[in-house]
C-alpha cells in the first residue's frame, strides 16, 4: 500500500488532475446517470473546506508567535497589490462594458435571495465578522474572524514559553500533513466535480447568455494576462509570464473546479512552500487574499450592473462609472461577509443608477444561471491571484536584498 501511495504522489499533481478531468468528461458522456461518481467531488471540496479554517488559524498563530523578524514590509506590499488590482479590475470592467455593451433578457426574480441594502450594511457585516466568537468563526469558516483572532493570539503567544510555541508549531505541521494527503487526492475530486458539471449544466449556459459570459470571462482573462503581469514585472523586474503560468497551472485549475477560494487556501499554501516562500508571510497573505483580493467579484458586480443599465436604457456617464468602479471594488472586498457572494452585491451597485430591486434581483437570477461558468472563472482568477501577488511581493523583497529569484 505504501509503494502504491509513493508511486501515486511521485507523478506530477497537474498531470494527475488532467487525467482526472479527462476521465470525468468521458464518464459524464458514457454513464450520465451514475450520480455516485459526483460524490467524489463533494467529498474532496468538503475535506478542503473542513481543514482550511484549522490550517489558517494555527498557521497564522504559529507563524506570528514564532517569528523572529518582522514581515510587515512584504505583507504591506501584498495588501497594496490586492487593493490596487481589485480597483483596476472594476475599472477595466467599466471600460469593457462601454466598448462592448450587452443587454439581457431578464428572467423571473430570485424571490428567496436577500441582497444587502447598502454599502454600510456590507461593511457592518464585515466588521461584525472580525469580532465573531473565535470558535464560531472556525465552525462557520469565517476567514475574516479567523485571521483577526489568529493574529491577536499569535502576538499574545510571543511571550509564551518555548514549549507552548513548539506545541503550536507541531500542531500546524500536523495539519499541513493532513492537507497534503487531501491535495494528493485532488485528481479524484476533480473527476467527480467535472462529471457533475457536465451532466447537470452541459453547454446550455454558453448558448443562452453567450455575449454576457464572453464579456465577463474576457475581462477576467485580461486582468490575469495583461494587468497582473504588469504588477508582477514591477515586483520582480523580469519576464512575469513563467510565474503567471505556474500559478495558473497549479492553483487556478483546482480553484476553477472547486469554485471556492476557501477550499483553495491549502492548495495555494502548498505551492508557496514548494516555491520556498517564507511561511511566516504566506500563512497570513494567502488567507487574507481569500477575503479581500476579489478581482473577479469586482468584475462580476461591475459588468452585470452595467448590462442592467444598458438593458434599462440608462445612460452611464464617466463620473458615475468611476463611482461604480470604487463601489464595486469596495463591495467585492466585503463579498466574503455576504451570503451569496458577488451576485447578491449586484442590487447594491444597481441602486447607484436608481434601478429598483424588482429588476436587479432578476439580474441576480441570471447570474445564478451562468454561475457554473462565471463563478468558476471568477474563483480561478481570485484564488490564483492570491498566490501570484503574494509570491511577487516576496520575490520583490528578494530582489531588493540581492537574492536570486527562482520559481
Amino acid at each position: 500500500m505504501k509503494n502504491v501511495w509513493e508511486k501515486w504522489t511521485g507523478i506530477s499533481l497537474v498531470k494527475r488532475i488532467v487525467v482526472g478531468l479527462i476521465i470525468g468528461v468521458i464518464l459524464a458522456l458514457v454513464v450520465p446517470g451514475a450520480s455516485g461518481i459526483g460524490v467524489l467531488g463533494d467529498v474532496f471540496v468538503g475535506a478542503l473546506k473542513g481543514i482550511a479554517p484549522l490550517l489558517v488559524f494555527f498557521l497564522v498563530m504559529s507563524a506570528l508567535c514564532n517569528a523572529g523578524k518582522s514581515h510587515g514590509g512584504v505583507i504591506r506590499t501584498v495588501i497594496i497589490l490586492y487593493m490596487f488590482s481589485t480597483v483596476l479590475a472594476a475599472v477595466i470592467a467599466v471600460i469593457a462594458s462601454m466598448i462592448f455593451p450587452v443587454q439581457m433578457v431578464l428572467t423571473d426574480a430570485a424571490a428567496d435571495a436577500a441582497a444587502p441594502s447598502g454599502i454600510v450594511e456590507v461593511l457592518s457585516t464585515l466588521l461584525m465578522n472580525v469580532v465573531q466568537n473565535p470558535v464560531a468563526s472556525l465552525v462557520d469558516a469565517n476567514y475574516v474572524g479567523i485571521l483577526a483572532w489568529a493574529v491577536l493570539l499569535g502576538v499574545a503567544f510571543r511571550g509564551a514559553g518555548e514549549a507552548t510555541k513548539k506545541s503550536l508549531g507541531d500542531i500546524s505541521k500536523a495539519i499541513s500533513k493532513v492537507v497534503l494527503v487531501i491535495i494528493n487526492l485532488a485528481p479524484l475530486g476533480v473527476l467527480g466535480l467535472v462529471y457533475t458539471s457536465v451532466t447537470t449544466s452541459g453547454l446550455e449556459a454558453f448558448t443562452v447568455y453567450g455575449r454576457l459570459l464572453i464579456l465577463l470571462v474576457g475581462c477576467m482573462l485580461f486582468i490575469y494576462f495583461v494587468t497582473n503581469p504588469i504588477l508582477v514585472y514591477w515586483c520582480i523586474r523580469k519576464n512575469p509570464y513563467p510565474l503567471i503560468f505556474k500559478c495558473l497551472k497549479e492553483s487556478a485549475i483546482t480553484a476553477f473546479f472547486t469554485r471556492s477560494s476557501a477550499a483553495n487556501i491549502p492548495v495555494n499554501m502548498k505551492i508557496c512552500e514548494e516555491m520556498g516562500l517564507d511561511k511566516d508571510t504566506y500563512s497570513v497573505t494567502i488567507p487574507l487574499g481569500a477575503t479581500i483580493n476579489m478581482d473577479g467579484a469586482a468584475i462580476t458586480i461591475t459588468v452585470m450592473t452595467m448590462a442592467t443599465a444598458f438593458t434599462m436604457g440608462i445612460n452611464v456617464d464617466i463620473p458615475t462609472a468611476i463611482v461604480l468602479s470604487l463601489l464595486a471594488a469596495l463591495s467585492a472586498c466585503g463579498a466574503s461577509g455576504v451570503a451569496g457572494g458577488s451576485l447578491l452585491l449586484i442590487p447594491l451597485a444597481c441602486s447607484l443608477f436608481g434601478i429598483p430591486d424588482s429588476i436587479s434581483m432578476q439580474v441576480v437570477a441570471v447570474g445564478f444561471i451562468i454561475g457554473v461558468i462565471q463563478d468558476s472563472v471568477e474563483t480561478a482568477l481570485n484564488s490564483s491571484s492570491d498566490l501570484l501577488l503574494s509570491a511577487s511581493a516576496e520575490f520583490r523583497q528578494w530582489r531588493l536584498e540581492g537574492k536570486e529569484i527562482k520559481f
